[in-house]
């Protein structure tokens, strides 16, 4: 009986790798043993990339709120325990875009948040 060597079901597997290897140079992109490489370091980079860009985002976002403070003679922190405190209840990325788009209505949460911290002492 002849060996069966997988046939159809092989081909299926080296067009979806060699698809997900479309525009690379070169072999990287018709060769299915590179691409095989080129697409799991592709994959595996993907998922680290998606865990770091959260990271950065947050990063981000906090960049520009203490910016933001900071004009208004605060710092990040400070600000962010007083909101806490206040039970103020936004996240950084709606505090970050309040401050990008919006920094008028931004200056009055801080001034806000000013007046509640003197209420308090």
């Amino acid at each position: 009986m002849p060996r069966a060597k997988g046939g159809f079901k092989t081909r299926r597997y080296h067009k979806k790798i060699l698809k997900q290897a479309k525009g690379q140079y070169g072999g990287r992109s018709r060769l299915y043993k590179v691409a095989a490489q080129i697409v799991a370091k592709g994959l595996l980079s993907a998922y680290k990339d998606r865990r770091l860009k959260k990271r950065e985002f947050r990063a981000l976002w906090i960049a520009r709120i203490n910016a933001a403070v900071r004009a208004s003679g605060l710092t990040y922190s400070h600000f962010m325990n007083c909101l806490k405190k206040s039970n103020i209840n936004l996240n950084r990325k709606s505090l970050a875009d309040l401050a990008y788009a919006n920094p008028e209505a931004f200056a009055k949460l801080v001034d806000e948040i000013k007046g509640l911290e003197a209420a308090a002492k």
